[in-house]
């Protein structure tokens, strides 16, 4: 019979377990955090964008070698890049509409196009909008519907001005088919600009999307266009200004 643990071991014995539970908690807490990088993930996110942390980072490194070998009155500038990089680079939570069949705003910024148009990537007619981002609009992209991302196409091209109606044929692109559980058909491309370089997109073929979910970021300027089937009913116009998750552009009839 083995002798029962001498006194002085079990409050280190007890100690051990707590440090071990607490280090599960640890883990867990950061492999579901929102500072982990998923590929699609919904929110809470960091109030500034992941994917403008090392830009943020090297504006600020910056900011304060200016202030500290040459003072704040050369440092201004660099103080104002920081502050630009913060309101770009912001990721704010939405309230998304409860009504299941509102297509939701992709983007922050102003529609620029409502029209009837091909939809290039599944060669139909549809209704098109197009929303514009400039460098004051939150650039995060979320979801305008509830579905699943049947397949995901990129085209490199050219960096005119994502304004010009040219941009959504001719520009850099990423597309995504998303098909709603009662067999909609919606299209939504992110298209690179004059400034824009670099299109994120988390989202992949088979992947489920919710209204509103956060799938993807365009850096310093660009557009979103969404096509939907021709019997949608529009609820935004030309010159709107809408914010991403929030706006409702059209309903599903």
């Amino acid at each position: 019979m083995s002798e029962p643990p001498h006194p002085d071991l079990l409050p280190r014995r007890a100690g051990e377990k707590e440090a071990q539970s607490k280090a599960l908690s640890a883990l867990h807490a950061f492999t579901h955090s929102p500072f982990t990088v998923n590929a699609v993930s919904t929110y809470p996110h960091p109030i500034i964008a992941r994917e403008g942390w090392p830009f943020i980072a090297i504006a600020v490194a910056a900011a304060v070698a200016v202030t500290v070998f040459a003072g704040w009155g050369w440092s201004v500038v660099f103080w104002l890049i920081v502050v630009f990089m913060l309101q770009f680079f912001r990721d704010p939570p939405r309230a998304v509409p409860s009504d299941p069949q509102a297509v939701l705003s992709p983007a922050d910024g102003r529609v620029v196009v409502v029209a009837r148009a091909e939809d290039p990537y599944l060669k139909r007619e549809a209704l098109k909008f197009s929303v514009f981002m400039n460098v004051f609009n939150a650039h995060s992209n979320r979801s305008p519907v509830d579905g699943d991302v049947r397949q995901k196409w990129y085209h490199a091209g050219r960096f005119v001005n994502a304004a010009l109606p040219k941009a959504s044929l001719e520009n850099e692109r990423n597309a995504l088919w998303i098909k709603t559980a009662d067999g909609v058909d919606v299209t939504c491309v992110q298209v690179a600009g004059l400034i824009a370089r670099r299109i994120l997109c988390y989202a992949e073929a088979g992947d489920r999307l919710a209204r509103g979910q956060r799938y993807g970021f365009i850096r310093f300027g660009s557009r979103l266009d969404v096509y939907l089937p021709p019997s949608a009913v529009p609820k935004a116009s030309v010159g709107d200004k809408v914010y991403a998750a929030a706006s409702v552009l059209a309903e599903l009839a």
